[in-house]
């Protein structure tokens, strides 16, 4: 991709995976080759990263939310915490970035931030996240928090703050903040730690931060831009945007309506990398497969799409991806499989060789800032910040 013709900034096709338990559809965890024995431990999600980072994807997309699974006993009955997730698997796969989804509605901005810096350093440089915003009020009851009428703007525009609040926090400490001399007991510059004094609609936090700066300076903000109130926060905050669609005409429309969020913020839309979601279930056999995870689905249960969907031979999806991208659809995909463990190995073994050329896997020798094309920023608080 060039970027003179509105492409990403580091040039480049960009894939991740989602990789959520058993897989995105809710009859999943019941079909022949998943294992419900293994999706809560740290081996399983291990395999899974270890499967992305051999076919050189950029990211795993680790999804999580607070909403109950429901009372019927086939559907699958809880989830992980993402960033716990995260934080087991970033250390021990190298090559590959981590972005777990993170809900913000009812989470502190000074602990998310705490976590997400955390995780940044076990990662070394590898890590973002996916504020996500919280809706119903049983989620709300599960902290016991009345919950008043909250339209989606104000929802996001909460969650603008809590992006804004995490980034003052993690340049609150400045770079060469740390001493770090054991002889003469300093650990740290003082002077070199500042407070935020944020003051918003929603919270008034004074800092400065617990944690050192990250290792990126700011981890990797990845937002979905798919609602219209979302697209202010996304227009200010988004180094990553998720969009989902039916059609790639209806992805490039989504792509043109968050790049211009980002330039009436004021940012350069061409340091925004958009990324379009495709469900996945891939081979000769998928037809049949996926007729299986709807009988297996529970009763009720969304079986359908909820973004372009490919079904069969990974040959022909790999033509629809090649074709996305050349018509400024997207500058990347998040691959998501229906099923899974099966599913990343039909993306890495299947569809990555059918790409070709059109899929160059860069070498991993830096941080998820560098894989986008983004500069470290320095801290706002910086002596030499300006």
């Amino acid at each position: 991709m060039n970027t003179s013709d509105g492409g990403t900034v580091s040039g480049r096709l960009h894939l991740a995976v989602e990789l959520g338990a058993a897989g995105r559809h809710p009859g999943a965890w019941r079909l022949g080759g998943a294992d419900p024995a293994r999706l809560f431990t740290a081996p399983y999600h291990l395999d899974l990263v270890r499967t992305a980072a051999r076919g050189g994807l950029d990211l795993v997309a680790l999804p999580d939310s607070l909403q109950s699974p429901g009372a019927d006993p086939a559907a699958l009955p809880g989830t992980l915490d993402a960033v716990a997730v995260a934080a087991r698997v970033a250390p021990a796969v190298p090559g590959i970035g981590v972005v777990p989804t993170v809900t913000v509605t009812h989470t502190e901005p000074f602990h998310l931030s705490k976590a997400v810096a955390t995780l940044d350093f076990v990662s070394t440089g590898r890590a973002g996240w996916q504020p996500e915003v919280s809706r119903t009020q049983a989620e709300a009851d599960l902290f016991g928090r009345a919950r008043a009428d909250r339209d989606a703007a104000s929802l996001w525009r909460e969650a603008g703050e809590v992006i804004e609040v995490a980034a003052r926090l993690w340049d609150s400490w400045e770079d060469d903040a740390e001493i770090r001399d054991a002889a003469t007991g300093r650990f740290v510059d003082r002077d070199r730690l500042h407070h935020i004094d944020f003051t918003g609609e929603f919270f008034s936090v004074t800092g400065p931060s617990i944690t050192p700066r990250p290792p990126q300076g700011q981890p990797l903000t990845v937002l979905r831009g798919d609602e219209t109130a979302a697209l202010a926060t996304v227009g200010r905050h988004a180094d990553v945007v998720r969009v989902a669609a039916d059609t790639v005409a209806g992805a490039a429309e989504a792509r043109d309506q968050v790049r211009a969020a980002v330039a009436g913020a004021g940012r350069d839309p061409e340091q925004v990398t958009v990324l379009l979601d495709v469900e996945t279930l891939l081979g000769d056999d998928a037809p049949a497969r996926l007729r299986e995870l709807d009988a297996l689905a529970p009763a009720g249960a969304d079986t359908g799409p909820a973004t372009l969907r490919h079904v069969g031979d990974p040959a022909e999806l790999a033509a629809l991806l090649r074709d996305a991208a050349e018509e400024r659809a997207a500058d990347g995909f998040v691959l998501v499989p229906l099923a899974l463990p099966s599913g990343v190995d039909e993306i890495v073994d299947g569809l990555l060789p059918a790409l070709g050329d059109a899929w160059a896997p860069a070498p991993y020798d830096g941080t998820l800032r560098d894989r986008f094309g983004l500069a470290r920023p320095v801290s706002r608080y910086s002596r030499t910040a300006g």
